[in-house]
């Protein structure tokens, strides 16, 4: 799992931001019941990585809501 930066997610459509934001939190709950059920982690410092590309999503969404409502 990258890193996804701020910059490249600015410059996507809130459709592709809430498909990002869907397959991420899919993606993190795969990885929770995996460690859940015992089974060794590869990466250890994915499931945080991936903690902290919902909250940039979660942001920027954030950010979209509080243009709109200014216009």
């Amino acid at each position: 799992m990258r890193r996804v930066r701020a910059k490249e997610l600015r410059k996507l459509k809130p459709e592709d931001l809430n498909s990002q934001l869907q397959e991420l939190k899919l993606e993190l709950m795969k990885e929770l019941s995996n460690v859940k059920m015992g089974r060794p982690v590869k990466n250890p410092g994915k499931i945080k990585e991936i903690k902290k590309n919902i909250a940039r999503i979660l942001t920027i969404k954030r950010e979209l809501k509080a243009r709109e409502g200014k216009r």
